[in-house]
């Protein structure tokens, strides 16, 4: 981890995806990490699961549920691998990742490739559970003509080997995927997710976009509630184009990273503001120091989650920013980071 200054320049030669797929190869071949331990005072408790850290790794840098074990032994209090569609999906054409090194983001158009969930399965059932928290993320595939029967495919599929589940209807780059985010939309997604789940099923997270219009915050948290939903993740990747100065400024997809910071701590906001604290919110977008997580969870998160960071900060990010976390819980005289949460809501 100490090296990552040193070997960046290397990885930034190859293109983004091409030194990503180096990336998942090379955490499957090393030798297994001891989890680390982290103070007592960053337990956070959610749907009935313990955290024994608030910050966790955001879907998307282990869409086939391959290296899970290992991002949990560098750090993470826990991994959320995905999106997983019911039928394997090749996505949409390269190249469809890219850096924009210049101002600390990425744009991505990936549209949920991977090999399927019955590829995930046997990986998930398999894997030592006592490691650490593993969520996981599902979708629709592209050309499904029911989306909703895609939800409810994957959280039966997907239920005995997650300890949480992530309805992701928030991701740009599978047309007309965010329109489930729709009052009446989202309310048959979610009846039909409820009816899916069994007694004793893991908590279920819904992910959202942060590109919403006035009112919907309001509207999504109170369906949410409504149909039974564990907490909300707030936000995916952003459709507009703050000032940027990378030469792929102007690529589409979903921007994340550093520019997307804004976005994302207005989105959770407007949430906090929304739900009053009924329902946990886990933020994510923008997420690249112990204060900038520090900050969202005083805006009313409960868990924080990132990513894009760690492609330019390297792998030892979630180890900081969870020391830095536990720093300031102590510097506050705080027994736990759980009497953060939302204290600047109201501000």
């Amino acid at each position: 981890m100490a090296l990552y200054p040193l070997l960046r320049p290397l990885v930034f030669r190859l293109d983004a995806e091409t030194a990503h797929r180096a990336t998942i190869a090379a955490l499957k071949w090393l030798p297994k990490r001891r989890v680390p331990s982290f103070p007592a005072s960053l337990t956070t408790s959610i749907g009935g699961l313990g955290f024994p850290s608030p910050v966790g790794l955001a879907a998307g840098f282990d869409k086939d549920a391959e290296v899970a074990a290992a991002m949990l032994g560098l750090g993470f209090g826990f991994v959320e691998v995905g999106t997983l569609t019911p039928r394997p999906q090749v996505g949409n054409p390269r190249p469809r990742l890219f850096r924009l090194a210049e101002d600390q983001a990425v744009i991505n158009r990936m549209g949920f490739n991977n090999r399927g969930q019955a590829d995930a399965l046997g990986r998930l059932a398999s894997r030592d559970r006592s490691r650490g928290i593993v969520g996981v993320n599902i979708g629709a595939n592209k050309d499904s003509p029911d989306r909703i029967a895609d939800y409810v495919a994957g959280v039966r599929a997907m239920s005995p080997v997650a300890d949480y589940l992530t309805i992701n209807i928030s991701s740009p780059n599978t047309p007309g995927l965010r329109q489930l985010q729709d009052e009446g939309a989202l309310r048959a997604l979610l009846s039909a997710v409820g009816d899916a789940r069994t007694v004793g099923g893991p908590p279920v997270f819904l992910k959202l976009a942060p590109d919403l219009g006035e009112g919907e915050p309001d509207q999504i948290v109170r369906i949410a509630i409504q149909h039974g939903i564990d907490a909300l993740i707030i936000a995916n990747t952003t459709t507009s184009r703050p000032a940027l100065r990378s030469r792929h400024a102007m690529e589409s997809g979903g921007l994340s990273g550093k520019p997307l910071k804004s976005f994302a701590t207005d989105a959770l906001y407007r949430f906090r503001s929304a739900s009053g604290g009924a329902i946990p919110l886990i933020a994510a977008g923008g997420i690249d120091s112990a204060d900038d997580a520090w900050a969202r969870i005083r805006t009313g998160a409960s868990l924080v989650q990132l990513y894009s960071a760690m492609i330019y900060q390297g792998p030892g990010l979630a180890r900081r920013i969870a020391a830095g976390l536990a720093d300031k819980v102590a510097r506050e005289g705080m027994a736990s980071i759980n009497d953060a949460v939302g204290l600047d809501a109201g501000r």
